[in-house]
């Protein structure tokens, strides 16, 4: 087994909170494996769990969008969660299922070594980023951390309920591609 199959494997297994008994299916994460972008959501959701692969519900169509707005797609970047297994009802996750899910995120962030993280939604921002992170106030700005780029935007399930927000992100995006375009230089 190559790395990535034994870290899915490892993942697959873990029982480290009681969301690993309750899954469907492990939502370990899509795309390149060795992209410039990683997108980090906070956690599946139904969809998601009933297939096995992050943002493929209307939210999911919704990223595909802003994607193909930039000229990437989910075989260019890679999409995952900060968890790998979905809290009942949707709900937010709890910081001891974070705690102890983020290990697994760590170790896809070692694997693929992205030049940007992109947290989608204000619990991945403020997990990621700072604990303090506003998405309507601090969306689109670049941050360093350590080795990467970070940048947090608003979820998909977000601008669906409240598509007032829908041109930032945009504008997000946008930014993303002008950065992306300046480190290819």
């Amino acid at each position: 087994m190559n790395e990535w199959e034994t870290l899915h494997s490892q993942c697959e297994a873990c029982r480290k909170c009681a969301l690993g008994h309750s899954r469907g299916r492990l939502v370990f994460g899509v795309g390149n494996p060795n992209a410039d972008v990683l997108f980090v959501g906070e956690a599946p959701g139904a969809k998601e769990d009933e297939l096995g692969e992050p943002f493929v519900g209307r939210s999911g169509k919704l990223l595909d969008q802003y994607l193909e707005g930039i000229g990437l797609d989910r075989k260019s970047v890679y999409i995952a969660n900060m968890l790998k297994c979905r809290p009942p009802q949707n709900r937010d996750p709890l910081p001891t299922e974070q705690e102890a899910c983020l290990p697994w995120l760590r170790a896809q962030v070692k694997l693929i070594r992205p030049r940007v993280i992109v947290c989608v939604g204000r619990i991945a921002a403020q997990r990621l980023i700072d604990k303090h992170f506003s998405v309507t106030k601090q969306h689109g700005q670049f941050i360093e951390r350590g080795d990467y780029l970070m940048m947090g935007t608003f979820h998909p399930a977000a601008l669906l309920r409240n598509s007032k927000y829908k041109p930032a992100a945009l504008e997000d995006f946008l930014g993303l591609r002008e950065r992306l375009g300046e480190m290819q230089k």
